[in-house]
């Protein structure tokens, strides 16, 4: 776990204006992201002894949207990839999660989730906090991603388009990441349906191990090249639809090379094969335009 000292020095250099009383306008305290991070190394750094490569994709002090795949019934990815963002980069950043909306009918857990930056996921909220140059961390897949169960493990499902109208609009780079392990710390083998209507959450995961705490497994996060894309936000559908094929599969791409590290085999993705040659031709056209003559 990383000193306390450290932790002190990484949070007086966070990319957050404090104000004298430790607040920012967003009403985000300092005194309790301490808590929070001194939390997240621990988990991150011995328990599930993350791996992370590619951090240096991630810009010091500009804007940028995170965009990855979400899995493992008791989501631990997105903890995990904010700890990355705080504790590995030379300036540290705060990345602010786009939270499911039911966590804002929870009184308690909406005030805790807003002390420590974590906001009801509206394009609003992102676009505010992105033309503040922050870092917004989206999960395209949303909840349907992190319920899904162990046997469909690493599949991405279809990615929502909210997030890329909101980063066309604001000329926002997104930097896709895959994360690999959060299926295996808690795998999900059914969902207790009757008990998640009454609590009034999206889903309520059976794990494979009974108990509802995830394994320590060992994850990796991997951070690709970021991926901009022109416009002003209010393309067609297709449009729209196009460039968040794009997304996914750069996400697919990062999490099969994360399987692929931990010796899986390869894994077929058909469905990005026109997705990876557009980006091989834009790569070479790029290379070309760049020589000298």
């Amino acid at each position: 776990m990383a000193s306390k000292q450290e932790l002190k020095d990484r949070l007086d250099r966070l990319d957050v204006p404090f104000n004298a009383f430790g607040l920012d306008k967003y009403g985000i305290s300092k005194r309790h992201l301490g808590r929070f991070f001194e939390t997240l190394s621990f988990f991150y750094r011995h328990y599930f002894r993350v791996h992370t490569e590619g951090i240096e994709h991630l810009p010091p002090n500009s804007r940028a949207m995170l965009i990855g795949n979400h899995a493992g019934g008791l989501p631990i990815d997105a903890p995990m990839v904010i700890a990355a963002a705080f504790l590995e980069p030379e300036q540290p950043r705060l990345a602010h999660a786009a939270v499911e909306h039911f966590v804002q009918r929870k009184p308690l857990l909406s005030q805790l989730f807003a002390r420590i930056g974590q906001f009801s996921g509206t394009p609003e909220n992102s676009e505010r906090l992105l033309r503040d140059e922050r870092l917004v961390l989206v999960f395209p897949e949303g909840a349907r991603g992190s319920g899904k169960l162990y046997w469909d493990r690493y599949e991405l499902l279809r990615f929502g388009t909210g997030f890329m109208r909101v980063a066309m609009a604001t000329q926002t780079p997104i930097i896709p990441f895959g994360f690999v392990g959060s299926e295996e710390a808690f795998p999900t083998i059914g969902h207790w349906s009757s008990l998640a209507k009454l609590l009034r959450v999206p889903y309520l995961p059976i794990p494979l191990q009974l108990l509802p705490l995830p394994l320590p497994v060992k994850c990796r996060l991997i951070f690709g090249e970021p991926l901009r894309f022109e416009g002003a936000g209010n393309e067609s559908d297709q449009v729209i639809a196009e460039h968040v094929e794009r997304v996914r599969c750069a996400v697919a791409s990062l999490v099969d090379r994360g399987l692929a590290q931990r010796g899986y085999g390869f894994r077929d993705r058909p469905e990005c094969q026109q997705s990876r040659e557009a980006d091989a031709k834009t790569t070479a056209s790029t290379a070309e335009q760049g020589e000298t003559p």
